[in-house]
């Protein structure tokens, strides 16, 4: 049975230790069968703030999700034909990424659309975090991204050793220390890949579960 697995990068840097993380996490989900991936970088995309106006609860249309007219309108169909989401932020600050948090806003619409309305329940979601040091917020920004699930009434995967998500360091053994030679030093935290091999293959068996139930 296939499996529709779409990631979403919250970082507005490109190509990033965040956005190699969920690469990898990706790749790993495809050397399942029949499990599809494609993913989005939110970094360089237009998504204006959630301004709570209510034009989903009222004036949805076939196609059409919300009033705001941003990059989020190509976006909508995407999640509706995916089976999972992959939500992957840096740390900021103790939390998750404004990037991802106005995308995660922007969901409103499948909670009270008039249309769209509970179109994400029973999807599976999976979140994925990036920091820079041990200790600055990981597990804050994984609980943000789940929170949002439980919100739109999807199912959060969790993996072992790691119940909220998958999180990784982008620095030496999080200690901070930078080196231009370990661009990716995210793909050197053995702990953290195999996190994001755990959750990811959590996410795949769930969809599967649920797609069976259909």
């Amino acid at each position: 049975m296939s499996v529709r697995i779409l990631g979403i990068c919250g970082s507005p840097i490109p190509n990033g230790n965040t956005q190699k993380y969920l690469e990898w996490t990706l790749r790993k989900a495809e050397e399942e069968a029949g499990v599809e991936t494609e993913w989005i970088a939110l970094a360089g995309k237009e998504i204006q703030d959630c301004r709570h106006c209510n034009w989903c609860v009222r004036k949805q249309e076939e196609g059409r999700f919300c009033a705001l007219e941003d990059d989020m309108q190509e976006i909508y169909p995407r999640l509706l034909s995916a089976d999972a989401l992959l939500l992957a932020t840096p740390v900021y600050i103790g939390r998750l990424s404004g990037y991802l948090a106005a995308f995660m806003d922007r969901l409103r619409v499948f909670i009270h659309g008039n249309l769209y309305g509970g179109a994400l329940r029973d999807k599976v979601g999976g979140a994925l975090a990036v920091g820079w040091f041990r200790h600055t917020g990981v597990e804050s920004a994984l609980q943000s991204i789940v929170l949002g699930f439980l919100i739109y009434q999807m199912i959060p995967a969790g993996s072992l050793g790691c119940p909220w998500g998958a999180a990784a360091l982008a620095s030496e053994g999080g200690t901070g220390r930078f080196s231009k030679e370990r661009r990716y030093a995210v793909l050197e935290d053995d702990y953290g890949l195999q996190s994001a091999r755990n959750l990811v293959g959590r996410v795949v068996s769930l969809a599967r579960s649920l797609r069976q139930r259909e």
